[in-house]
Order: C-alpha cells, then sequence, then structure tokens
C-alpha cells in the first residue's frame, strides 16, 4: 500500500502557468490582471481572492483596486511604484494567492415583482410565453452571484439568472429608473443602486438601499456575494420602505459559504 501523502498538495508548473493572471499595461498609471478570456465564478473568484491579497499586502504606490468580471484594474501612482515594480509584484504572487476567495454571504433580498418599477414583468411573460406568476416563481427561485459592483455606485452585476429569461436590453433607454429596481439585461441580473437612465428590462423593487452614503459602510453588497430573492407583496413593501427610511438596517446576511 502506497503511504499515505502529507503536507500541502503542489501545484504543477502546467496547473501553475494556467492559474498565473496575464498582465497588461492599461496606460502609464494602471495594469490589468485577466484571469481568463470568458466569464464564470471560478475566474470571477480569483479577481475577488486577488484583490483581497492586495489589498492586505499594502503596496507602497497602489492607490486603487477594481475587480470586474473576469480581470483586475491596479492604478498606481508612478511616482511611487513603477508599472514595473509593480509586475515583479504580481508575478511573485503564489497560484494559492489568487485561488480561493473568501467566503460569501447569503441575502435574501425582498422583491415586489410588478408595479409601477417592474414594468417590464407583463412584457416579459408575453415574450417568454407564459404567465407573470411563472416569471416571478422562475426569477425568485434561482441563486445568484454579484460578479461584480460597477457602473454607478453600489450598482450590483448578478450571474445566475435562468437561461429561459435571458432577454435583450431595451433598443432605447428610459431616462429615469429608481434605486432598487431589480432588472435582467441579456443573461444578467441586477439591482439598481441609484436613480438615471437605463436600457435594462425591469420586473421589480426592494425597498432596500444598496448604496447609502450615510452609512457607516455606504455599500450593502460586494462582489461575491450570493442573492436570493423573496416576493413580498405592496403592502410589506410599503412597511420595509418605511423602515429603510427611518435609518433602520432590515437586512443581514443569512449564511456563509
Amino acid at each position: 500500500m502506497p503511504a499515505a501523502r502529507t503536507g500541502p498538495r503542489r501545484t504543477s508548473p502546467e496547473q501553475e502557468e494556467m492559474m498565473q493572471p496575464k498582465i497588461l499595461p492599461c496606460g502609464d498609471t494602471a495594469l490589468s490582471l485577466q484571469f481568463g478570456e470568458t466569464i464564470d465564478a471560478k475566474a470571477n473568484a480569483r479577481v475577488i481572492a486577488t484583490a483581497a491579497r492586495l489589498e492586505g499586502m499594502a503596496v507602497p504606490g497602489l492607490v486603487d483596486i477594481v475587480p470586474t468580471y473576469r480581470s483586475l484594474l491596479l492604478r498606481y501612482d508612478p511616482e511611487i511604484v513603477s508599472g514595473a515594480r509593480l509586475e515583479t509584484i504580481l508575478a511573485g504572487l503564489a497560484p494559492d494567492d489568487c485561488a480561493s476567495e473568501a467566503p460569501s454571504r447569503l441575502w435574501v433580498v425582498p422583491c415586489l415583482y410588478g408595479g409601477e418599477v417592474g414594468q417590464d414583468l407583463d412584457e416579459l411573460a408575453r415574450m417568454k410565453g407564459m404567465p407573470p406568476d411563472e416569471i416571478v416563481a422562475l426569477h425568485s427561485a434561482a441563486e445568484y452571484r454579484i460578479y461584480m459592483i460597477g457602473f454607478a455606485p453600489g450598482f450590483a452585476y448578478l450571474g445566475g439568472l435562468p437561461e429561459i429569461l435571458h432577454t435583450p436590453r431595451l433598443p432605447r433607454p428610459r431616462q429615469n429608473i429608481p434605486a432598487g429596481a431589480i432588472g435582467i439585461g441579456g443573461q444578467q441580473g441586477n439591482i439598481n443602486s441609484v436613480a438615471g437612465p437605463s436600457g435594462w428590462r425591469f420586473i421589480g423593487w426592494t425597498p432596500l438601499r444598496s448604496f447609502d452614503p450615510s452609512r457607516t459602510e455606504p455599500f450593502l453588497f460586494r462582489a461575491g456575494d450570493r442573492i436570493r430573492f423573496r416576493p413580498i407583496d405592496a403592502a410589506e413593501a410599503q412597511v420595509l420602505a418605511g423602515r429603510v427610511a427611518a435609518g433602520e438596517a432590515i437586512l443581514q446576511p443569512e449564511a456563509m459559504a
């Protein structure tokens, strides 16, 4: 019988090469680390894990770390650290530093489907040839991953939308969609953080404020979090909106995984 393996499992040179991100220059004050050519949860997990690792290292001159779906933008001050020096630091990261992210939080987000804000629900139901209740059931049964926060402060891009609900964005954006609107754009979902124009198709609304600059932590969600939607009626939505307006924190993450 072969001896039992002891100690940490080593990564093969081939695996290590595959795990190393591509380092690309972005002008003379930024670098981009690209972790893949397609959008997937593993690549996104590596983006988030590497961002956390670099934040913990507190590299002098590294002024901004911006995670996206499959890449990490690093802005630096060239008077403090050169691009070449930063590339050396990045190349020295062990593959395990870029392999796994911290446990993610699960949020169960109350959602009022349809109505004034969820104005595209009925049209979407007609497009898909199913009743609105079935759209709601499909949308609220899925578990979503927040791939990134961007476009507007706190705006959450969600992966995991059921394929049957994939729908192109509107050909002409609307000029004012309120904060809290929950929508579909292509194969992505979203939670709108601030009011503004949008071409997404919106099917619901949450009274939560995913971005509130008056809070100690302005951003409620972060990349890597998981989301489930809980259908609520208009009466509960009104009560929750009142509690939010009064400054009450009405939601806490339910689990870590």
